[in-house]
C-alpha cells in the first residue's frame, strides 16, 4: 500500500473547504508538504476520474468535479488503488511445502475480503462528511 489515498483525500478535502475558490497546485503542495509535480500528477488522475475539474490560465486552478456530498471515499480509493491492500510478496513459495503450495490461495481470499470490507466502509462515507471534521 502507498500514500496515494492520503494525498488524494488531502487534495479533495482542501478543494471541498475552498468553497468556490480555485486552488493552485503550489498551494495544495504547500499544505501537503510535497513537491507540486507530485500534486499535479495526482490531480491529473483525479481529474480523469471526474473528481476534480481545472481551469487554465492566469486565474486558473482546481475545484471539485461534483458536490462533496456526492463523492464517496470509496470512489477516491478506487481512483488511486494500485495494488493489494495487504501488500504482495515477490517470492514464489515452495510448491513442495504443504503451506507453500496453498498460502497464496488463502492470502488472496483474505485480501479480497479485506478490500471488500474497506470499500464498504469507505462507501458509507462522503467527502463532505469527512471534511466536516476540520470545522
Amino acid at each position: 500500500m502507498n500514500g496515494r489515498f492520503q494525498i488524494a483525500i488531502h487534495i479533495l478535502t482542501l478543494l471541498c473547504r475552498a468553497d468556490d475558490e480555485l486552488l493552485s497546485s503550489d498551494y495544495i503542495a504547500g499544505s501537503i508538504n510535497i513537491n507540486p509535480a507530485l500534486v499535479r500528477k495526482e490531480i491529473s488522475n483525479l481529474r480523469n476520474h471526474q473528481l476534480i475539474i481545472s481551469k487554465e490560465g492566469k486565474n486558473g486552478g482546481y475545484s471539485l468535479g461534483k458536490p462533496a456530498s456526492q463523492i464517496r471515499l470509496s470512489a477516491i480509493f478506487k481512483a488511486v488503488k494500485q495494488g493489494a491492500v495487504l501488500g504482495q510478496a515477490k517470492n514464489l513459495p515452495n510448491p513442495e511445502c504443504p503451506v507453500g503450495r496453498q498460502i497464496n490461495t488463502h492470502l488472496n481470499n483474505l485480501q479480497a475480503e479485506m478490500e471488500a470490507a474497506l470499500v464498504t466502509k469507505l462507501g458509507s462515507m462522503t467527502l463532505a462528511g469527512f471534511s466536516k471534521q476540520f470545522d
